[in-house]
């Protein structure tokens, strides 16, 4: 029987609680990884059906006497693509097929979105893992290679903070997990900044409340807030690595047993 500390306003202890069986669950990173890759959400990937196909002219013709067709140069029966012309002479391409310039792919992806299975058991065994790993320290600084991991984990409040101004709370969990609740924006390593990913940032801090409690005022101030009902691997263990900052109600906690 595990019992952790309920913190207070003034960010002192103001009792003891004892914590659902949940929280000694066993941390499989690689449960978690693999639930996490068959569960996220991600846009099929595939190229546009007639890329390539819009810019030639079908067959070409060879017939004698007939003006704007292949005769006399020599040139194969290749859809083409005219890029100049004068008169009779033209300046073209090759394009449709897969081995000219412009043409189209020859074995493009397909967009087809492949569901792959995922066992319950598998499923709940990793989410009460990515539970377990929000009180463990080990997976905390794993993630968090720079953050200074609180003593006492996982961090419950008392569910009346939620009560208070926006301000003093942000204030008080500043203070409980020595540092500015934002998440940090670094510039990528490589090319990905010529790809829409400029930008590499942390997750930010999960505040996890009651289904019945309610805290829209912390919406804007850098948190994530789910309530007990919304918890998942995508939550719980962004990008399947376990070990999220994660402050806790004291009621969630209750309605987690």
């Amino acid at each position: 029987m595990v019992k952790a500390i309920v913190i207070g306003f003034e960010g002192n202890k103001t009792k003891e609680i004892v914590l659902p069986s949940v929280f000694n669950s066993a941390i499989r990173n690689d449960v978690i990884t693999k639930v996490f890759e068959c569960t996220k959400k991600q846009q099929p990937y595939g190229t546009y059906v007639i890329a390539g196909k819009q810019a030639a002219s079908s067959k070409q013709s060879h017939r004698r006497h007939k003006y704007k067709t292949l005769y006399g140069h020599g040139v194969s029966r290749v859809p083409r693509k005219v890029m100049t012309r004068r008169g009779e002479s033209f300046y073209w391409r090759g394009a449709f097929i897969p081995g000219t310039v412009g043409g189209r792919a020859a074995h493009p992806p397909k967009p087809i979105k492949r569901k792959i299975k995922i066992n319950d058991k598998e499923r709940k065994f990793a989410i009460k893992g990515a539970i377990a790993a929000t009180a463990s320290k080990e997976a905390i600084k794993k993630k968090y290679k720079t953050l200074k991991i609180p003593p006492n984990l996982p961090i419950i409040i008392d569910s009346s903070i939620l009560n208070q101004k926006s301000k003093d709370i942000i204030k008080l969990f500043s203070k409980l997990l020595n540092k500015k609740i934002k998440s940090e924006k670094k510039v990528r390593a490589g090319k990905g900044k010529r790809r829409g990913r400029k930008y590499k940032k942390e997750s930010r801090v999960l505040l996890v409340i009651s289904q019945k409690e309610k805290a829209t005022k912390l919406k804007n101030f850098g948190l994530d807030i789910f309530k007990i009902g919304q918890l998942n691997i995508s939550v719980l263990a962004p990008g399947g690595e376990p070990g999220r900052i994660t402050i806790w109600t004291e009621k969630a906690v209750e309605e987690l047993k």
